[in-house]
């Protein structure tokens, strides 16, 4: 066997004590949680809520890659995850039949179009830098929501795409109990999407964690500086748009999957690539599990501020003043949002992050 260089050595032990930390053990212990959601919470809501968090959690992380980790502001990120939605919704929707082969098909002719499309924006980074290169993709996101809404015949225009799952997908598909708990066609979607969410995120750190993504963050650092030691910068982009692309193209055929409908709205709209960076700043840029901070924090807001109102008249009926404040969920929200930012700078993992490297020196 031939001996490791000291490099190799430091590598192994420091996986080695990856694996012994506490950090590792949360982590473990997160997934085991998004495992036992359907045994522990069965209602829908509760459901609906931890997918929706470990989706966004994933294409957050996969925002991440390109501005966390490359140093590339893109504002057509979720344009991508349309591309996936749409993809998928039309093969098994609009214009194919319910079938696990018109699945694959969706998401195969998805990853193809984004692939050419993340090229051309790629080559897009030859010319145009840093905010410049942001309103460029911005607009081209722009001009992809007109298409899906002025295409009516082709995308179902504002009123989208509505289909239904096959086989084991349906809704309606029961497996019978267990552990006192129905599978139904839901649950074994959850579980599907949390496997592919698993192995997409997974993918991620490797990637980032890979000698072209240290090259990908000493472009970030200072890009003239990694040009002039003989690193392809065009390439190493190219390389990290399409890949953080290709992962947000397959989370959008994913949360078709389960919502069971695609309009302009809910999977190419601004708002959710405002929603993408938002999670973003609470959990923290360059932490790549800092989108599942990010993706909880606004998840649970969206989820629970709206109830507040109704919380408020049940423990204070008199109170109206009290009652017009919690209707106006979003003014808290916005507040929640100041106190975080302002009490974690850095995000919450990032902030968390160099706490713990203080405490080792």
């Amino acid at each position: 066997m031939a001996e490791q260089t000291p490099v190799q050595i430091f590598r192994r032990e420091e996986r080695q004590r990856q694996y012994r930390s506490g950090t590792f053990y949360l982590k473990v212990a997160i997934l085991f949680f998004f495992i036992l959601v359907p045994f522990l919470f069965p209602s829908f809501k509760t459901l609906d809520l931890a997918l929706k968090i470990m989706i966004f959690a994933v294409l957050v992380a996969s925002f991440d890659v390109l501005l966390g980790y490359t140093g590339i502001l893109s504002f057509g990120h979720v344009m991508f995850f349309g591309i996936g939605a749409y993809s998928v919704g039309m093969l098994i929707g609009k214009y194919g039949s319910p079938s696990y082969l018109n699945l694959v098909i969706g998401f195969i002719i998805a990853l193809g179009v984004t692939t050419a499309l993340a090229l051309l924006v790629s080559f897009l980074s030859l010319r145009v830098k840093a905010i410049f290169f942001a309103m460029v993709t911005l607009a081209i996101a722009e001009f992809a929501i007109i298409l899906a809404t002025k295409l009516s015949g082709f995308t179902g225009g504002e009123d989208g795409i509505i289909m239904s799952m096959p086989g084991i997908f349906k809704v309606s598909f029961n497996m019978g109990k267990f552990l006192g708990v129905e599978i139904t066609g839901r649950i074994l979607t959850y579980y599907f999407i949390l496997l592919f969410c698993l192995g997409l995120f997974l993918s991620m750190v490797r990637f980032i964690h890979s000698p072209l993504g240290r090259t990908m963050q000493a472009i970030r650092d200072n890009e003239p500086r990694a040009e002039a030691l003989g690193y392809k910068t065009f390439i190493v982009k190219s390389i990290s748009i399409c890949f953080g692309c290709l992962v947000s193209t397959i989370l959008g055929g994913l949360y078709v999957m389960w919502v069971g409908y695609a309009n302009p709205e809910s999977v190419l709209g601004i708002p959710i690539m405002l929603d993408v960076l938002l999670m973003e700043i609470v959990g923290g840029m360059g932490t790549l599990y800092g989108g599942l901070a990010g993706a909880a924090f606004l998840e649970f807001a969206h989820s629970f501020l709206p109830d507040l109102q109704n919380f408020a008249k049940s423990l204070f009926p008199g109170a109206h003043f009290l009652h017009a404040i919690m209707e106006r969920w979003l003014l808290i929200f916005g507040i929640l949002f100041i106190l975080v930012v302002f009490f974690f700078p850095k995000g919450i993992i990032g902030s968390a992050q160099d706490y713990i490297a203080r405490r080792k020196t």
